[in-house]
């Protein structure tokens, strides 16, 4: 087999990155937007020492659960990597995914159920997160998604999985940016004003807050005039915010976020209570699917436990917390961002808790210093999973379960991994549908200690 060899192929199965695997002549090949099932001819892209990569020539038989794409922008935008596979499939690939990593890294044998489906699988994204740059001849500004495995952004006109308000307003950005001197970003020469526009659409009530993400340190009049103007023309933006963001990263955001206009939050509403949002703080992107996730967490308390001492670790605004605080003796939530504390005691205020303390540590801080005991810790890490000191400090101080929230099942399954070898118990696993079309897949692990 060599490069640009065209051979027919079976997909037997579906990787994490949301490739197919074949096999051919005991070679593993993986072939990109293959769906379990298709009989493709496919051309070799690449081969290395234990597999090779693939694009698909032809569809020779389709698989039953192949679909059309229902963005046109689907082969150029990287955002929705699954979309060419029916729904009802991509919720058993993404429970395969599940299962597979915890056989694979963490050499747990365990029945995962079926991926619990989000509520609704279009304009369901309620945080957009638009890369900027711009036209070498006519100077327009693009703003949308960058293409597969690219920092190369695609102008997104119309994007079905985000609220439709979100695409007339990046549209009145890309039409006015020249206005107000808002030049797109360039990378390589790390020059241009914008970088990033952000929005937080709130789903309690459709209201927003928009970010930009600005390649300097100053607030121009300009800026200053198109808040005002962009705020005239969408009533629903309540607030518009400004971020700096001079360094030369691929990261977002910058340190230092103020507000030019309006409020520097929005409000939205999980489980009765009201969470104010700001630019730089967490909230779950798609709040029907947090919905179901936190009530299956607080009816899991509920069923279980009665009036228990709760920690809530990598809290962000201290939304889970919140949730089950009502059946709580008492909750401490430890974040390390201060925006997200400062929020998260709004919160409090908001909906009247007095049982739950926000304290803005970080949490192996926390973890390593506290001499008190909780009969649930809830954990919520970001995607590179839990350090060894920080789970060795879950067991010092946890009683009775450990509730793992994670949005990354490699680094679950290693994580699992290093509990049970600690002695614990993992009682329960159930994915959820955070990122409808994509490979991404949300996860609650329920471990005994």
């Amino acid at each position: 087999m060599k490069v640009n060899d065209e051979i027919e192929l079976y997909i037997e199965k579906f990787t994490s990155s949301a490739q197919g695997i074949a096999h051919h002549n005991g070679q593993v090949i993986f072939v990109k937007d293959a769906c379990p099932k298709d009989k493709v001819l496919a051309k070799i892209t690449n081969i290395r020492k234990n597999f090779a990569n693939a694009e698909i020539i032809d569809i020779i038989e389709s698989s039953p659960h192949r679909v059309v794409p229902f963005c046109p922008m689907y082969k150029h935008c990287g955002a929705c990597s699954m979309q060419f596979v029916d729904y009802d499939y991509q919720l058993e690939l993404k429970s395969q995914i599940v299962k597979d990593a915890l056989y694979s890294i963490g050499q747990i044998d365990f029945d995962v159920p079926q991926t619990e489906p989000s509520p609704q699988i279009k304009n369901y994204r309620h945080k957009i997160q638009y890369p900027v740059s711009q036209k070498k001849v006519s100077k327009r500004p693009i703003i949308g998604y960058y293409m597969p495995n690219s920092h190369s952004a695609v102008d997104i006109k119309h994007c079905p999985i985000q609220p439709e308000i979100c695409d007339k307003i990046i549209d009145f950005i890309r039409e006015n940016a020249e206005r107000y001197d808002m030049e797109g970003y360039d990378e390589k020469s790390h020059s241009g004003l914008l970088r990033h526009v952000i929005l937080r659409v709130s789903n309690k009530n459709s209201s927003l807050l928009l970010g930009l993400v600005i390649n300097s340190k100053v607030i121009t009049e300009n800026l200053r005039r198109f808040a005002d103007d962009v705020m005239q023309n969408f009533p629903d933006i309540k607030g518009v915010c400004v971020n700096f963001n001079t360094q030369k990263t691929n990261l977002i955001l910058g340190v230092e976020t103020i507000c030019i206009k309006g409020q520097d939050y929005v409000e939205d509403e999980l489980c009765s209570n009201i969470f104010k949002i700001g630019l730089d703080t967490f909230f779950q992107v798609n709040p029907q699917t947090a919905q179901n996730l936190f009530g299956y967490v607080k009816e899991y308390i509920k069923r279980n436990f009665t009036s228990p001492t709760v920690l809530d670790a990598y809290a962000g605004i201290a939304s889970i917390g919140m949730c089950v605080s009502d059946l709580a003796k008492n909750v401490t939530s430890v974040e390390l961002i201060k925006a997200s504390c400062n929020k998260a005691k709004d919160g409090l205020e908001l909906n009247n808790i007095k049982n739950l303390t926000v304290i803005n540590e970080d949490t192996a801080e926390f973890i390593k210093n506290t001499p008190e005991k909780f009969d649930i810790i809830i954990t919520d890490p970001p995607k590179k999973g839990s350090t060894a000191e920080v789970l060795d400090g879950f067991l010092k101080c946890c009683k009775k379960e450990i509730i793992y929230v994670s949005c990354n099942p490699a680094t679950l399954a290693r994580d699992l991994r290093y509990l049970i070898n600690k002695g614990c118990k993992l009682k329960s696993i159930k994915p959820f549908d955070m990122f409808c079309h994509t490979n991404h897949v949300e996860t609650v692990a329920i471990i005994e200690v």
